[in-house]
């Protein structure tokens, strides 16, 4: 009996020291706030690293929790944030400009070129801009209002002109000032889908080439239309007046016209006789079915100018 005691004795100081050699080999262990022993894994949820980044996690959203409970406490129940006017957020130039328009006055067409071309701020050339809103329904095909016209003293730009028509054709619109006049070749350029023009003018027999290049040239605004004039028999007429200053303008979903009458380099007697032809052509587009006023507001403005109220006589 005495042996078997002493053996056993021997096993559990064999254990007790592999005990010590185990808890050697464990994870880190760390002291929390009550001074006991925290142990961690080396890698995973119960490693050091990820539970501190948890509790830093914890504590930032505690902290905004807490910012929301003081802005909750500050502000009265219903009140909207406070945001700066329009005019403020603009550029001190812009707010210097706007101040010499009267916002309570309806200014005459020569009164307002005279004021937009003294309020431009930009240092650029800029262009002079009309902005009608009409009282159609653009949803009705009668009212959708779309048109060209040839302004006297032009627009100011540069016109880069092509054509895709016959050969003969092609030759009698170069002589017309078009840059570019193609036949065959000119669907190879599309292909490749390379467009260094800013007006196409085409043949009615030609049309049907351009079908497959719509979703090239359509989002462009370059599709040759028939409303727009560029799509004619009389092509060198069509070059000419492209070259001349023709322009499009057409109602927006809005139902407002936007058309650009030239530069402010111009000077106010040519923008007035471009602004004039402009609403002569508006007057003439006025649909037969339209009941109630056709134009409603009508402004003048450059092109990073402040906008100037018209006298409203074009109805």
């Amino acid at each position: 009996m005495a042996e078997e005691e002493a053996k056993n004795l021997e096993n559990t100081d064999v254990v007790a020291e592999t005990a010590e050699v185990t808890t050697d080999t464990k994870p880190e262990e760390a002291e929390t706030k009550s001074g006991e022993a925290e142990t961690f894994a080396k890698s995973g949820k119960k490693s050091k690293k990820h539970i501190e980044e948890v509790k830093a996690e914890e504590e930032r959203q505690a902290r905004k929790l807490e910012r929301k409970a003081e802005e909750m406490t500050d502000k009265p129940k219903g009140a909207t944030p406070v945001t700066r006017p329009l005019i403020e957020r603009r550029g001190k130039k812009y707010q210097e400009s706007a101040k010499l328009v009267d916002k309570t006055k309806n200014y005459s067409l020569k009164e307002a070129i005279e004021l937009a071309i003294k309020t431009n701020p930009a240092k650029f050339d800029a262009s002079v801009e009309i902005h009608a809103r009409l009282g159609v329904d653009p949803r009705q095909a009668d009212q959708n209002i779309r048109t060209t016209l040839v302004l006297p003293n032009g627009n100011g730009k540069t016109v880069r002109v092509a054509v895709f028509a016959p050969l003969d054709v092609c030759k009698a619109a170069k002589a017309a000032g078009a840059d570019v006049a193609e036949d065959e070749e000119f669907l190879k350029q599309f292909e490749k889908g390379t467009i260094d023009f800013d007006i196409l003018i085409s043949t009615p027999q030609y049309m049907p080439k351009l079908g497959k290049f719509a979703r090239l040239l359509g989002p462009k605004g370059l599709m040759p239309n028939p409303k727009a004039g560029t799509v004619t028999m009389d092509v060198e007429k069509a070059v000419k007046e492209a070259k001349a200053g023709k322009v499009e303008y057409r109602v927006d979903k809005q139902a407002i016209v936007h058309i650009g009458v030239g530069k402010v380099s111009f000077g106010t007697d040519k923008l007035v006789e471009n602004a004039e032809a402009f609403f002569n052509s508006l007057k003439a587009q006025k649909p037969a079915s339209l009941k109630g006023s056709y134009v409603k507001s009508v402004f003048v403005t450059t092109t990073m100018g402040p906008s100037i109220q018209l006298e409203n006589n074009y109805n």
